[in-house]
């Protein structure tokens, strides 16, 4: 009996283990494909640090990685834009100074639009077939035209067209806006390339 008893209680704690296991192992996948997911981009640690976040969201979808690696691109874009108009309401500013930020806050109500077309688009790939290439292209060719746009911005603030820590802020807002706008190009080509 005392036989029967330990191997009652040996397959207990086996099950036990393996039901242990397998929640940890659950649990820690969608982590995990979002980190495997970034491994694949231009900026793979803004990648994790920004969609770990959504991890109990995404999953393992991949039509979720990229929906939301787009809803973040927008997102930072749209307080982007704006922080750079609220700059622009300053006063004392140079001309030159003004005309940059007019520049900037365009080229980002630009790269809005087309990140909010894009996930518009987004939504219609979840079909499968002729039409989801056709879909998939026209997101690919907006997400790729708004980091245009975010790198057009950035480009209006290189030299002295702005001084001080307006300029340092609106650089770093656009760095992040472009790598995070990088990394859901990256993965959308990805997700495209998987159908």
């Amino acid at each position: 009996m005392a036989k029967g008893l330990h191997l009652s209680l040996s397959l207990v704690l086996v099950s036990v283990i393996a039901v242990t296991f397998r929640a940890e192992n659950v649990s820690g996948s969608p982590s995990n494909f979002i980190k495997s997911s970034c491994s694949t981009t231009t900026f793979p640690n803004v990648c994790v640090e920004s969609l770990s976040v959504y991890a109990n969201t995404i999953q393992q979808d991949p039509h979720e990685l990229v929906q939301t690696a787009l809803t973040l691109s927008l997102n930072r874009s749209q307080s982007t834009r704006a922080f750079v108009t609220k700059c622009n309401k300053f006063r004392g500013l140079k001309p030159r100074e003004y005309a940059a930020l007019k520049d900037c806050a365009e080229e980002i109500s630009d790269s809005c639009d087309r990140l909010s077309k894009s996930l518009k688009e987004l939504k219609l790939c979840k079909v499968k077939g002729d039409d989801f290439r056709w879909h998939i292209s026209n997101v690919e060719t907006w997400v790729s035209s708004a980091l245009t746009d975010d790198s057009t911005c950035g480009d209006g603030f290189a030299g002295n067209a702005l001084n001080g820590k307006m300029k340092d802020s609106i650089r770093a807002r656009m760095v992040n806006l472009a790598q995070v706008t990088s990394n859901a190009l990256s993965l959308i080509t990805h997700y495209a390339s998987q159908y």
